[in-house]
């Protein structure tokens, strides 16, 4: 071998080299958050970022997330319940969770200066220096506090443009020395708002029991129910039409309770279409979960939805997730299981959609999939639903 051809070999180990290095400080630089790239100014969005063409939002102006396409969820009135038109408060709950597995809340008893305060002092949490919100860093899934970006940036082939701050909310007086010190009135501001979304998702709970005509004995199995708060933050991003904020997906738990500042953002699958929800000034968005879904025996249906990004405005958006204890076994109610319905889920827990999420890239419905009964050979000839 000459010595040009060693020179050339050297030339590229060394170019090799150094690309590795690049793409081993760019995937450190990723792992920090889409809000500390904001805050460096990046004007492209990093190869990591980019979903398959198939997969991209469909943005006419990349500027706005704003869409022709736009969805006006049912509205539950709760102050409508202790009067003549409760009953229609039910059909319209009912008709709600079996078309749309979504709906919107007014009238729902969490005073104003507390949903403000909460999206105010979130606001706050990203607006810190990354070194104070990195003391929070966790890819421990089962952390009581967790600091992290994409959805889930141990798996992720494809990163989300979102940060987030995950807080275990039960039981409150064991995880709140876990919580954030920063900012100084985080803690006070967010006890108020969790105590408020627990008393709104167990009266919604009593109305979709109610509904069902389950037993209302269940409900004492979400007063110790698990409670999970997700703070999310959306920097403005430079090419949106190339990446979202969370990619199509389904909740876990029974109730998921939606916080939106006024920015646009959340889509949700309606009839094959991606539609935009439109946020009501003082209400919150409420979805079923897949847990929901298993223990109606598929009468309520958890429904994909994704989060848009835009190039302009900051989105802040506050999730509650609630089901039920940990340990507690789901499955569906026995009085929605009959011979013309028979059972369509088999039973599932936390652990068992922990263990699944720590082994797969987490997306759409494919936990909820994964719990569903297949057909036995009689089922079919009868033509059963199953």
């Amino acid at each position: 071998m000459g010595a040009i051809d060693i020179t050339e070999r050297v030339k590229k180990e060394g170019e090799s080299m150094v690309k590795i290095e690049e793409e081993r400080r760019g995937e450190a630089e990723y792992m920090k958050g889409v809000r500390h790239l904001y805050d460096t100014g990046v004007t492209k969005v990093p190869g990591r970022y980019i979903l398959p063409a198939p997969e991209r939002p469909h943005i006419v102006n990349c500027g706005d997330t704003t869409s022709t396409h736009n969805l006006k969820l049912p509205i539950i009135d709760l102050s409508l319940l202790h009067t003549p038109k409760r009953s229609i408060v039910l059909e319209t709950l009912s008709l709600a969770c079996k078309e749309f597995g979504f709906f919107q809340v007014v009238n729902h008893g969490i005073p104003n200066e507390v949903v403000q305060e909460m999206v105010e002092v979130s606001k706050r949490f990203f607006g810190m220096s990354y070194e104070e919100r990195a003391k929070y860093m966790s890819s421990d899934l089962r952390s009581p506090v967790r600091y992290g970006t994409s959805f889930n940036q141990i798996r992720d082939r494809v990163f989300c443009w979102r940060d987030f701050l995950k807080l275990n909310c039960q039981p409150l007086e064991s995880v709140l020395p876990f919580w954030p010190s920063s900012p100084a009135d985080l803690r006070e501001k967010t006890i108020a708002y969790a105590n408020g979304t627990k008393s709104l998702f167990m009266e919604l709970m009593s109305l979709i029991l109610e509904s069902l005509g389950v037993d209302k004995k269940f409900l004492a199995e979400f007063d110790d129910g698990s409670h999970l708060m997700v703070v999310n933050c959306y920097p403005p991003c430079p090419e949106p039409n190339l990446t979202l904020g969370m990619p199509p997906h389904s909740d876990y738990g029974f109730l998921t309770l939606l916080l939106q500042d006024e920015v646009e953002g959340l889509q949700v699958q309606y009839k094959d279409q991606w539609v935009t929800i439109e946020p009501v000034p003082g209400a919150f968005v409420v979805n079923i979960g897949d847990h929901l879904e298993i223990f109606s025996n598929g009468i309520y249906k958890s429904i994909l939805h994704r989060v848009l990004v835009n190039s302009l405005q900051n989105r802040i958006s506050i999730a509650s997730l609630h089901s039920m204890p940990v340990e507690k076994v789901i499955s569906p109610a026995a009085e929605l299981v009959s011979a013309s319905r028979p059972k369509q889920y088999m039973d599932t827990d936390f652990a068992a959609f922990l263990e699944y999420i720590s082994s797969t890239e987490f997306k759409k419905k494919n936990f909820l999939e994964s719990r569903k009964l297949t057909c036995t050979r009689e089922q079919t000839i009868e033509g059963q639903p199953c």
